[in-house]
């Protein structure tokens, strides 16, 4: 009946079940702290709530909403962008809403790179790049951002030298999950310069665009010669804390945004349609909610990273994301990230996740650990609590 064949696609052979869902069983299982998958423990904004709750009541969304999005939301995403970043985008050609940051991301490499063709991607990378690169037919190039005074930085040189005949192209997310990397604008220029200089696509990841601690989030479609190349992808989970909604979008030219939605109509077609109205709101939410969401995690940020320098870990305090990579290695003994985080549970009852999971060259990645710290602080002062017990053998 199989052919002899494995029923699995041999271009998903590598990609199992994924890590978060591992270590979110595992923090079910032991009944520990899960500061390993990167969801609030509470919900956003009670207006926005109760916008969905009246759109489901008014009928609005509840049957398939238009192919690219409902109105109001491309509107508010093109008012966004202009606001924000003096990016203009016609709402009706240049912003399409999709099923979340993932299958923006899933739609835009399918549509655009075939078989052969190379992508360049920033790693550790997010778990469902390279899922989308081999699905695609893409072959995945790896630029290795490095530990550098306490945070990760980009080799511009390396990312120059990844270049060949073959890329298509270039696959950047800033702020940049899992290492909180912020890229400077001069990071942004040289990528900028070299993807002009080659022809190449970007699509950028921008889904923590808000979530800036340090220095300041530049997309990249404002650099010039850009934002005919660029497909940029954000979403509303991460911003509003209503992560289970999945919603998101691109924004690009209409010659882009095309191809991307011959994809995606494939994929999901649409989804939640008075979620959609929803985030539209959001999306228009005054600029005290944005700077009051980034002032509460840049506490959380700090009380978590300082707990984590008292238990011992070396850290790498990150510029933006609510996500801070931890080193195990001044611990002693530890070296190998992947056991110690299947370990913490029983040790001390707190999951993280293994940043070694998010690298080509795992050995690169294989000391470090990734906690999120988008919790409440109740929780986070006792996961610190809890992580002390390392150092003190408790």
């Amino acid at each position: 009946m199989t052919q002899g064949r494995p029923l699995l696609n041999r271009r998903l052979t590598a990609f199992g079940t994924t890590i978060f869902a591992e270590m979110s069983a595992l923090a079910v299982r032991t009944g520990s702290i899960n500061l390993g998958q990167g969801f609030p423990d509470t919900d956003g904004p009670e207006e926005i709530r109760e916008a969905a709750v009246r759109a489901l009541r008014a009928g609005h969304g509840n049957q398939y909403p238009p192919g690219p999005g409902v109105p109001e939301l491309r509107t508010a995403v093109a008012e966004h962008q202009l606001r924000r970043y003096a990016l203009t985008y016609d709402p009706d050609s240049e912003v399409l809403v999709t099923a979340g940051a993932t299958e923006a991301v899933a739609a835009s490499l399918l549509a655009l790179v075939e078989p052969g063709d190379e992508v360049i991607a920033l790693e550790p990378y997010y778990d469902s790049y390279a899922a989308c690169i081999a699905m695609a037919g893409g072959t995945r190039v790896p630029v290795t951002l490095r530990p550098d005074g306490g945070a990760f930085r980009l080799d511009l040189d390396e990312l120059r030298a990844a270049v060949t005949p073959r890329t298509r192209l270039i696959l950047l997310n800033t702020p940049h999950n899992p290492t909180g990397t912020v890229l400077r604008r001069d990071e942004l220029a040289a990528v900028a310069e070299l993807a002009c200089e080659r022809d190449l696509l970007v699509v950028t990841d921008e889904v923590y665009e808000h979530l800036v601690f340090e220095g300041e989030h530049i997309p990249l479609a404002s650099f010039p010669g850009m934002r005919e190349r660029t497909v940029t992808v954000s979403s509303a989970g991460k911003t509003f804390s209503f992560t289970g909604w999945k919603i998101g979008w691109i924004t690009a030219s209409p010659e882009l945004v095309t191809a991307v939605r011959s994809a995606k109509q494939f994929l999901t077609f649409v989804s939640g349609g008075p979620l959609q109205y929803a985030v539209a709101e959001a999306l228009r939410l005054p600029d005290r909610y944005f700077d009051d969401l980034r002032a509460d995690l840049l506490a959380k940020r700090d009380l978590l990273s300082d707990g984590l320098a008292e238990a011992g870990f070396g850290v790498h305090r990150p510029a933006g994301t609510y996500f801070v990579t931890a080193d195990i290695r001044p611990l002693g003994g530890e070296r190998d990230g992947v056991a110690f985080c299947r370990a913490l549970p029983e040790r001390c009852g707190v999951v993280a996740v293994p940043n070694a999971v998010f690298y080509d060259h795992q050995e690169q990645g294989a000391p470090f650990v990734r906690f999120a710290f988008c919790k409440r602080v109740d929780v986070l002062e006792e996961a610190v609590t809890r992580l002390k017990g390392l150092s003190t053998g408790r």
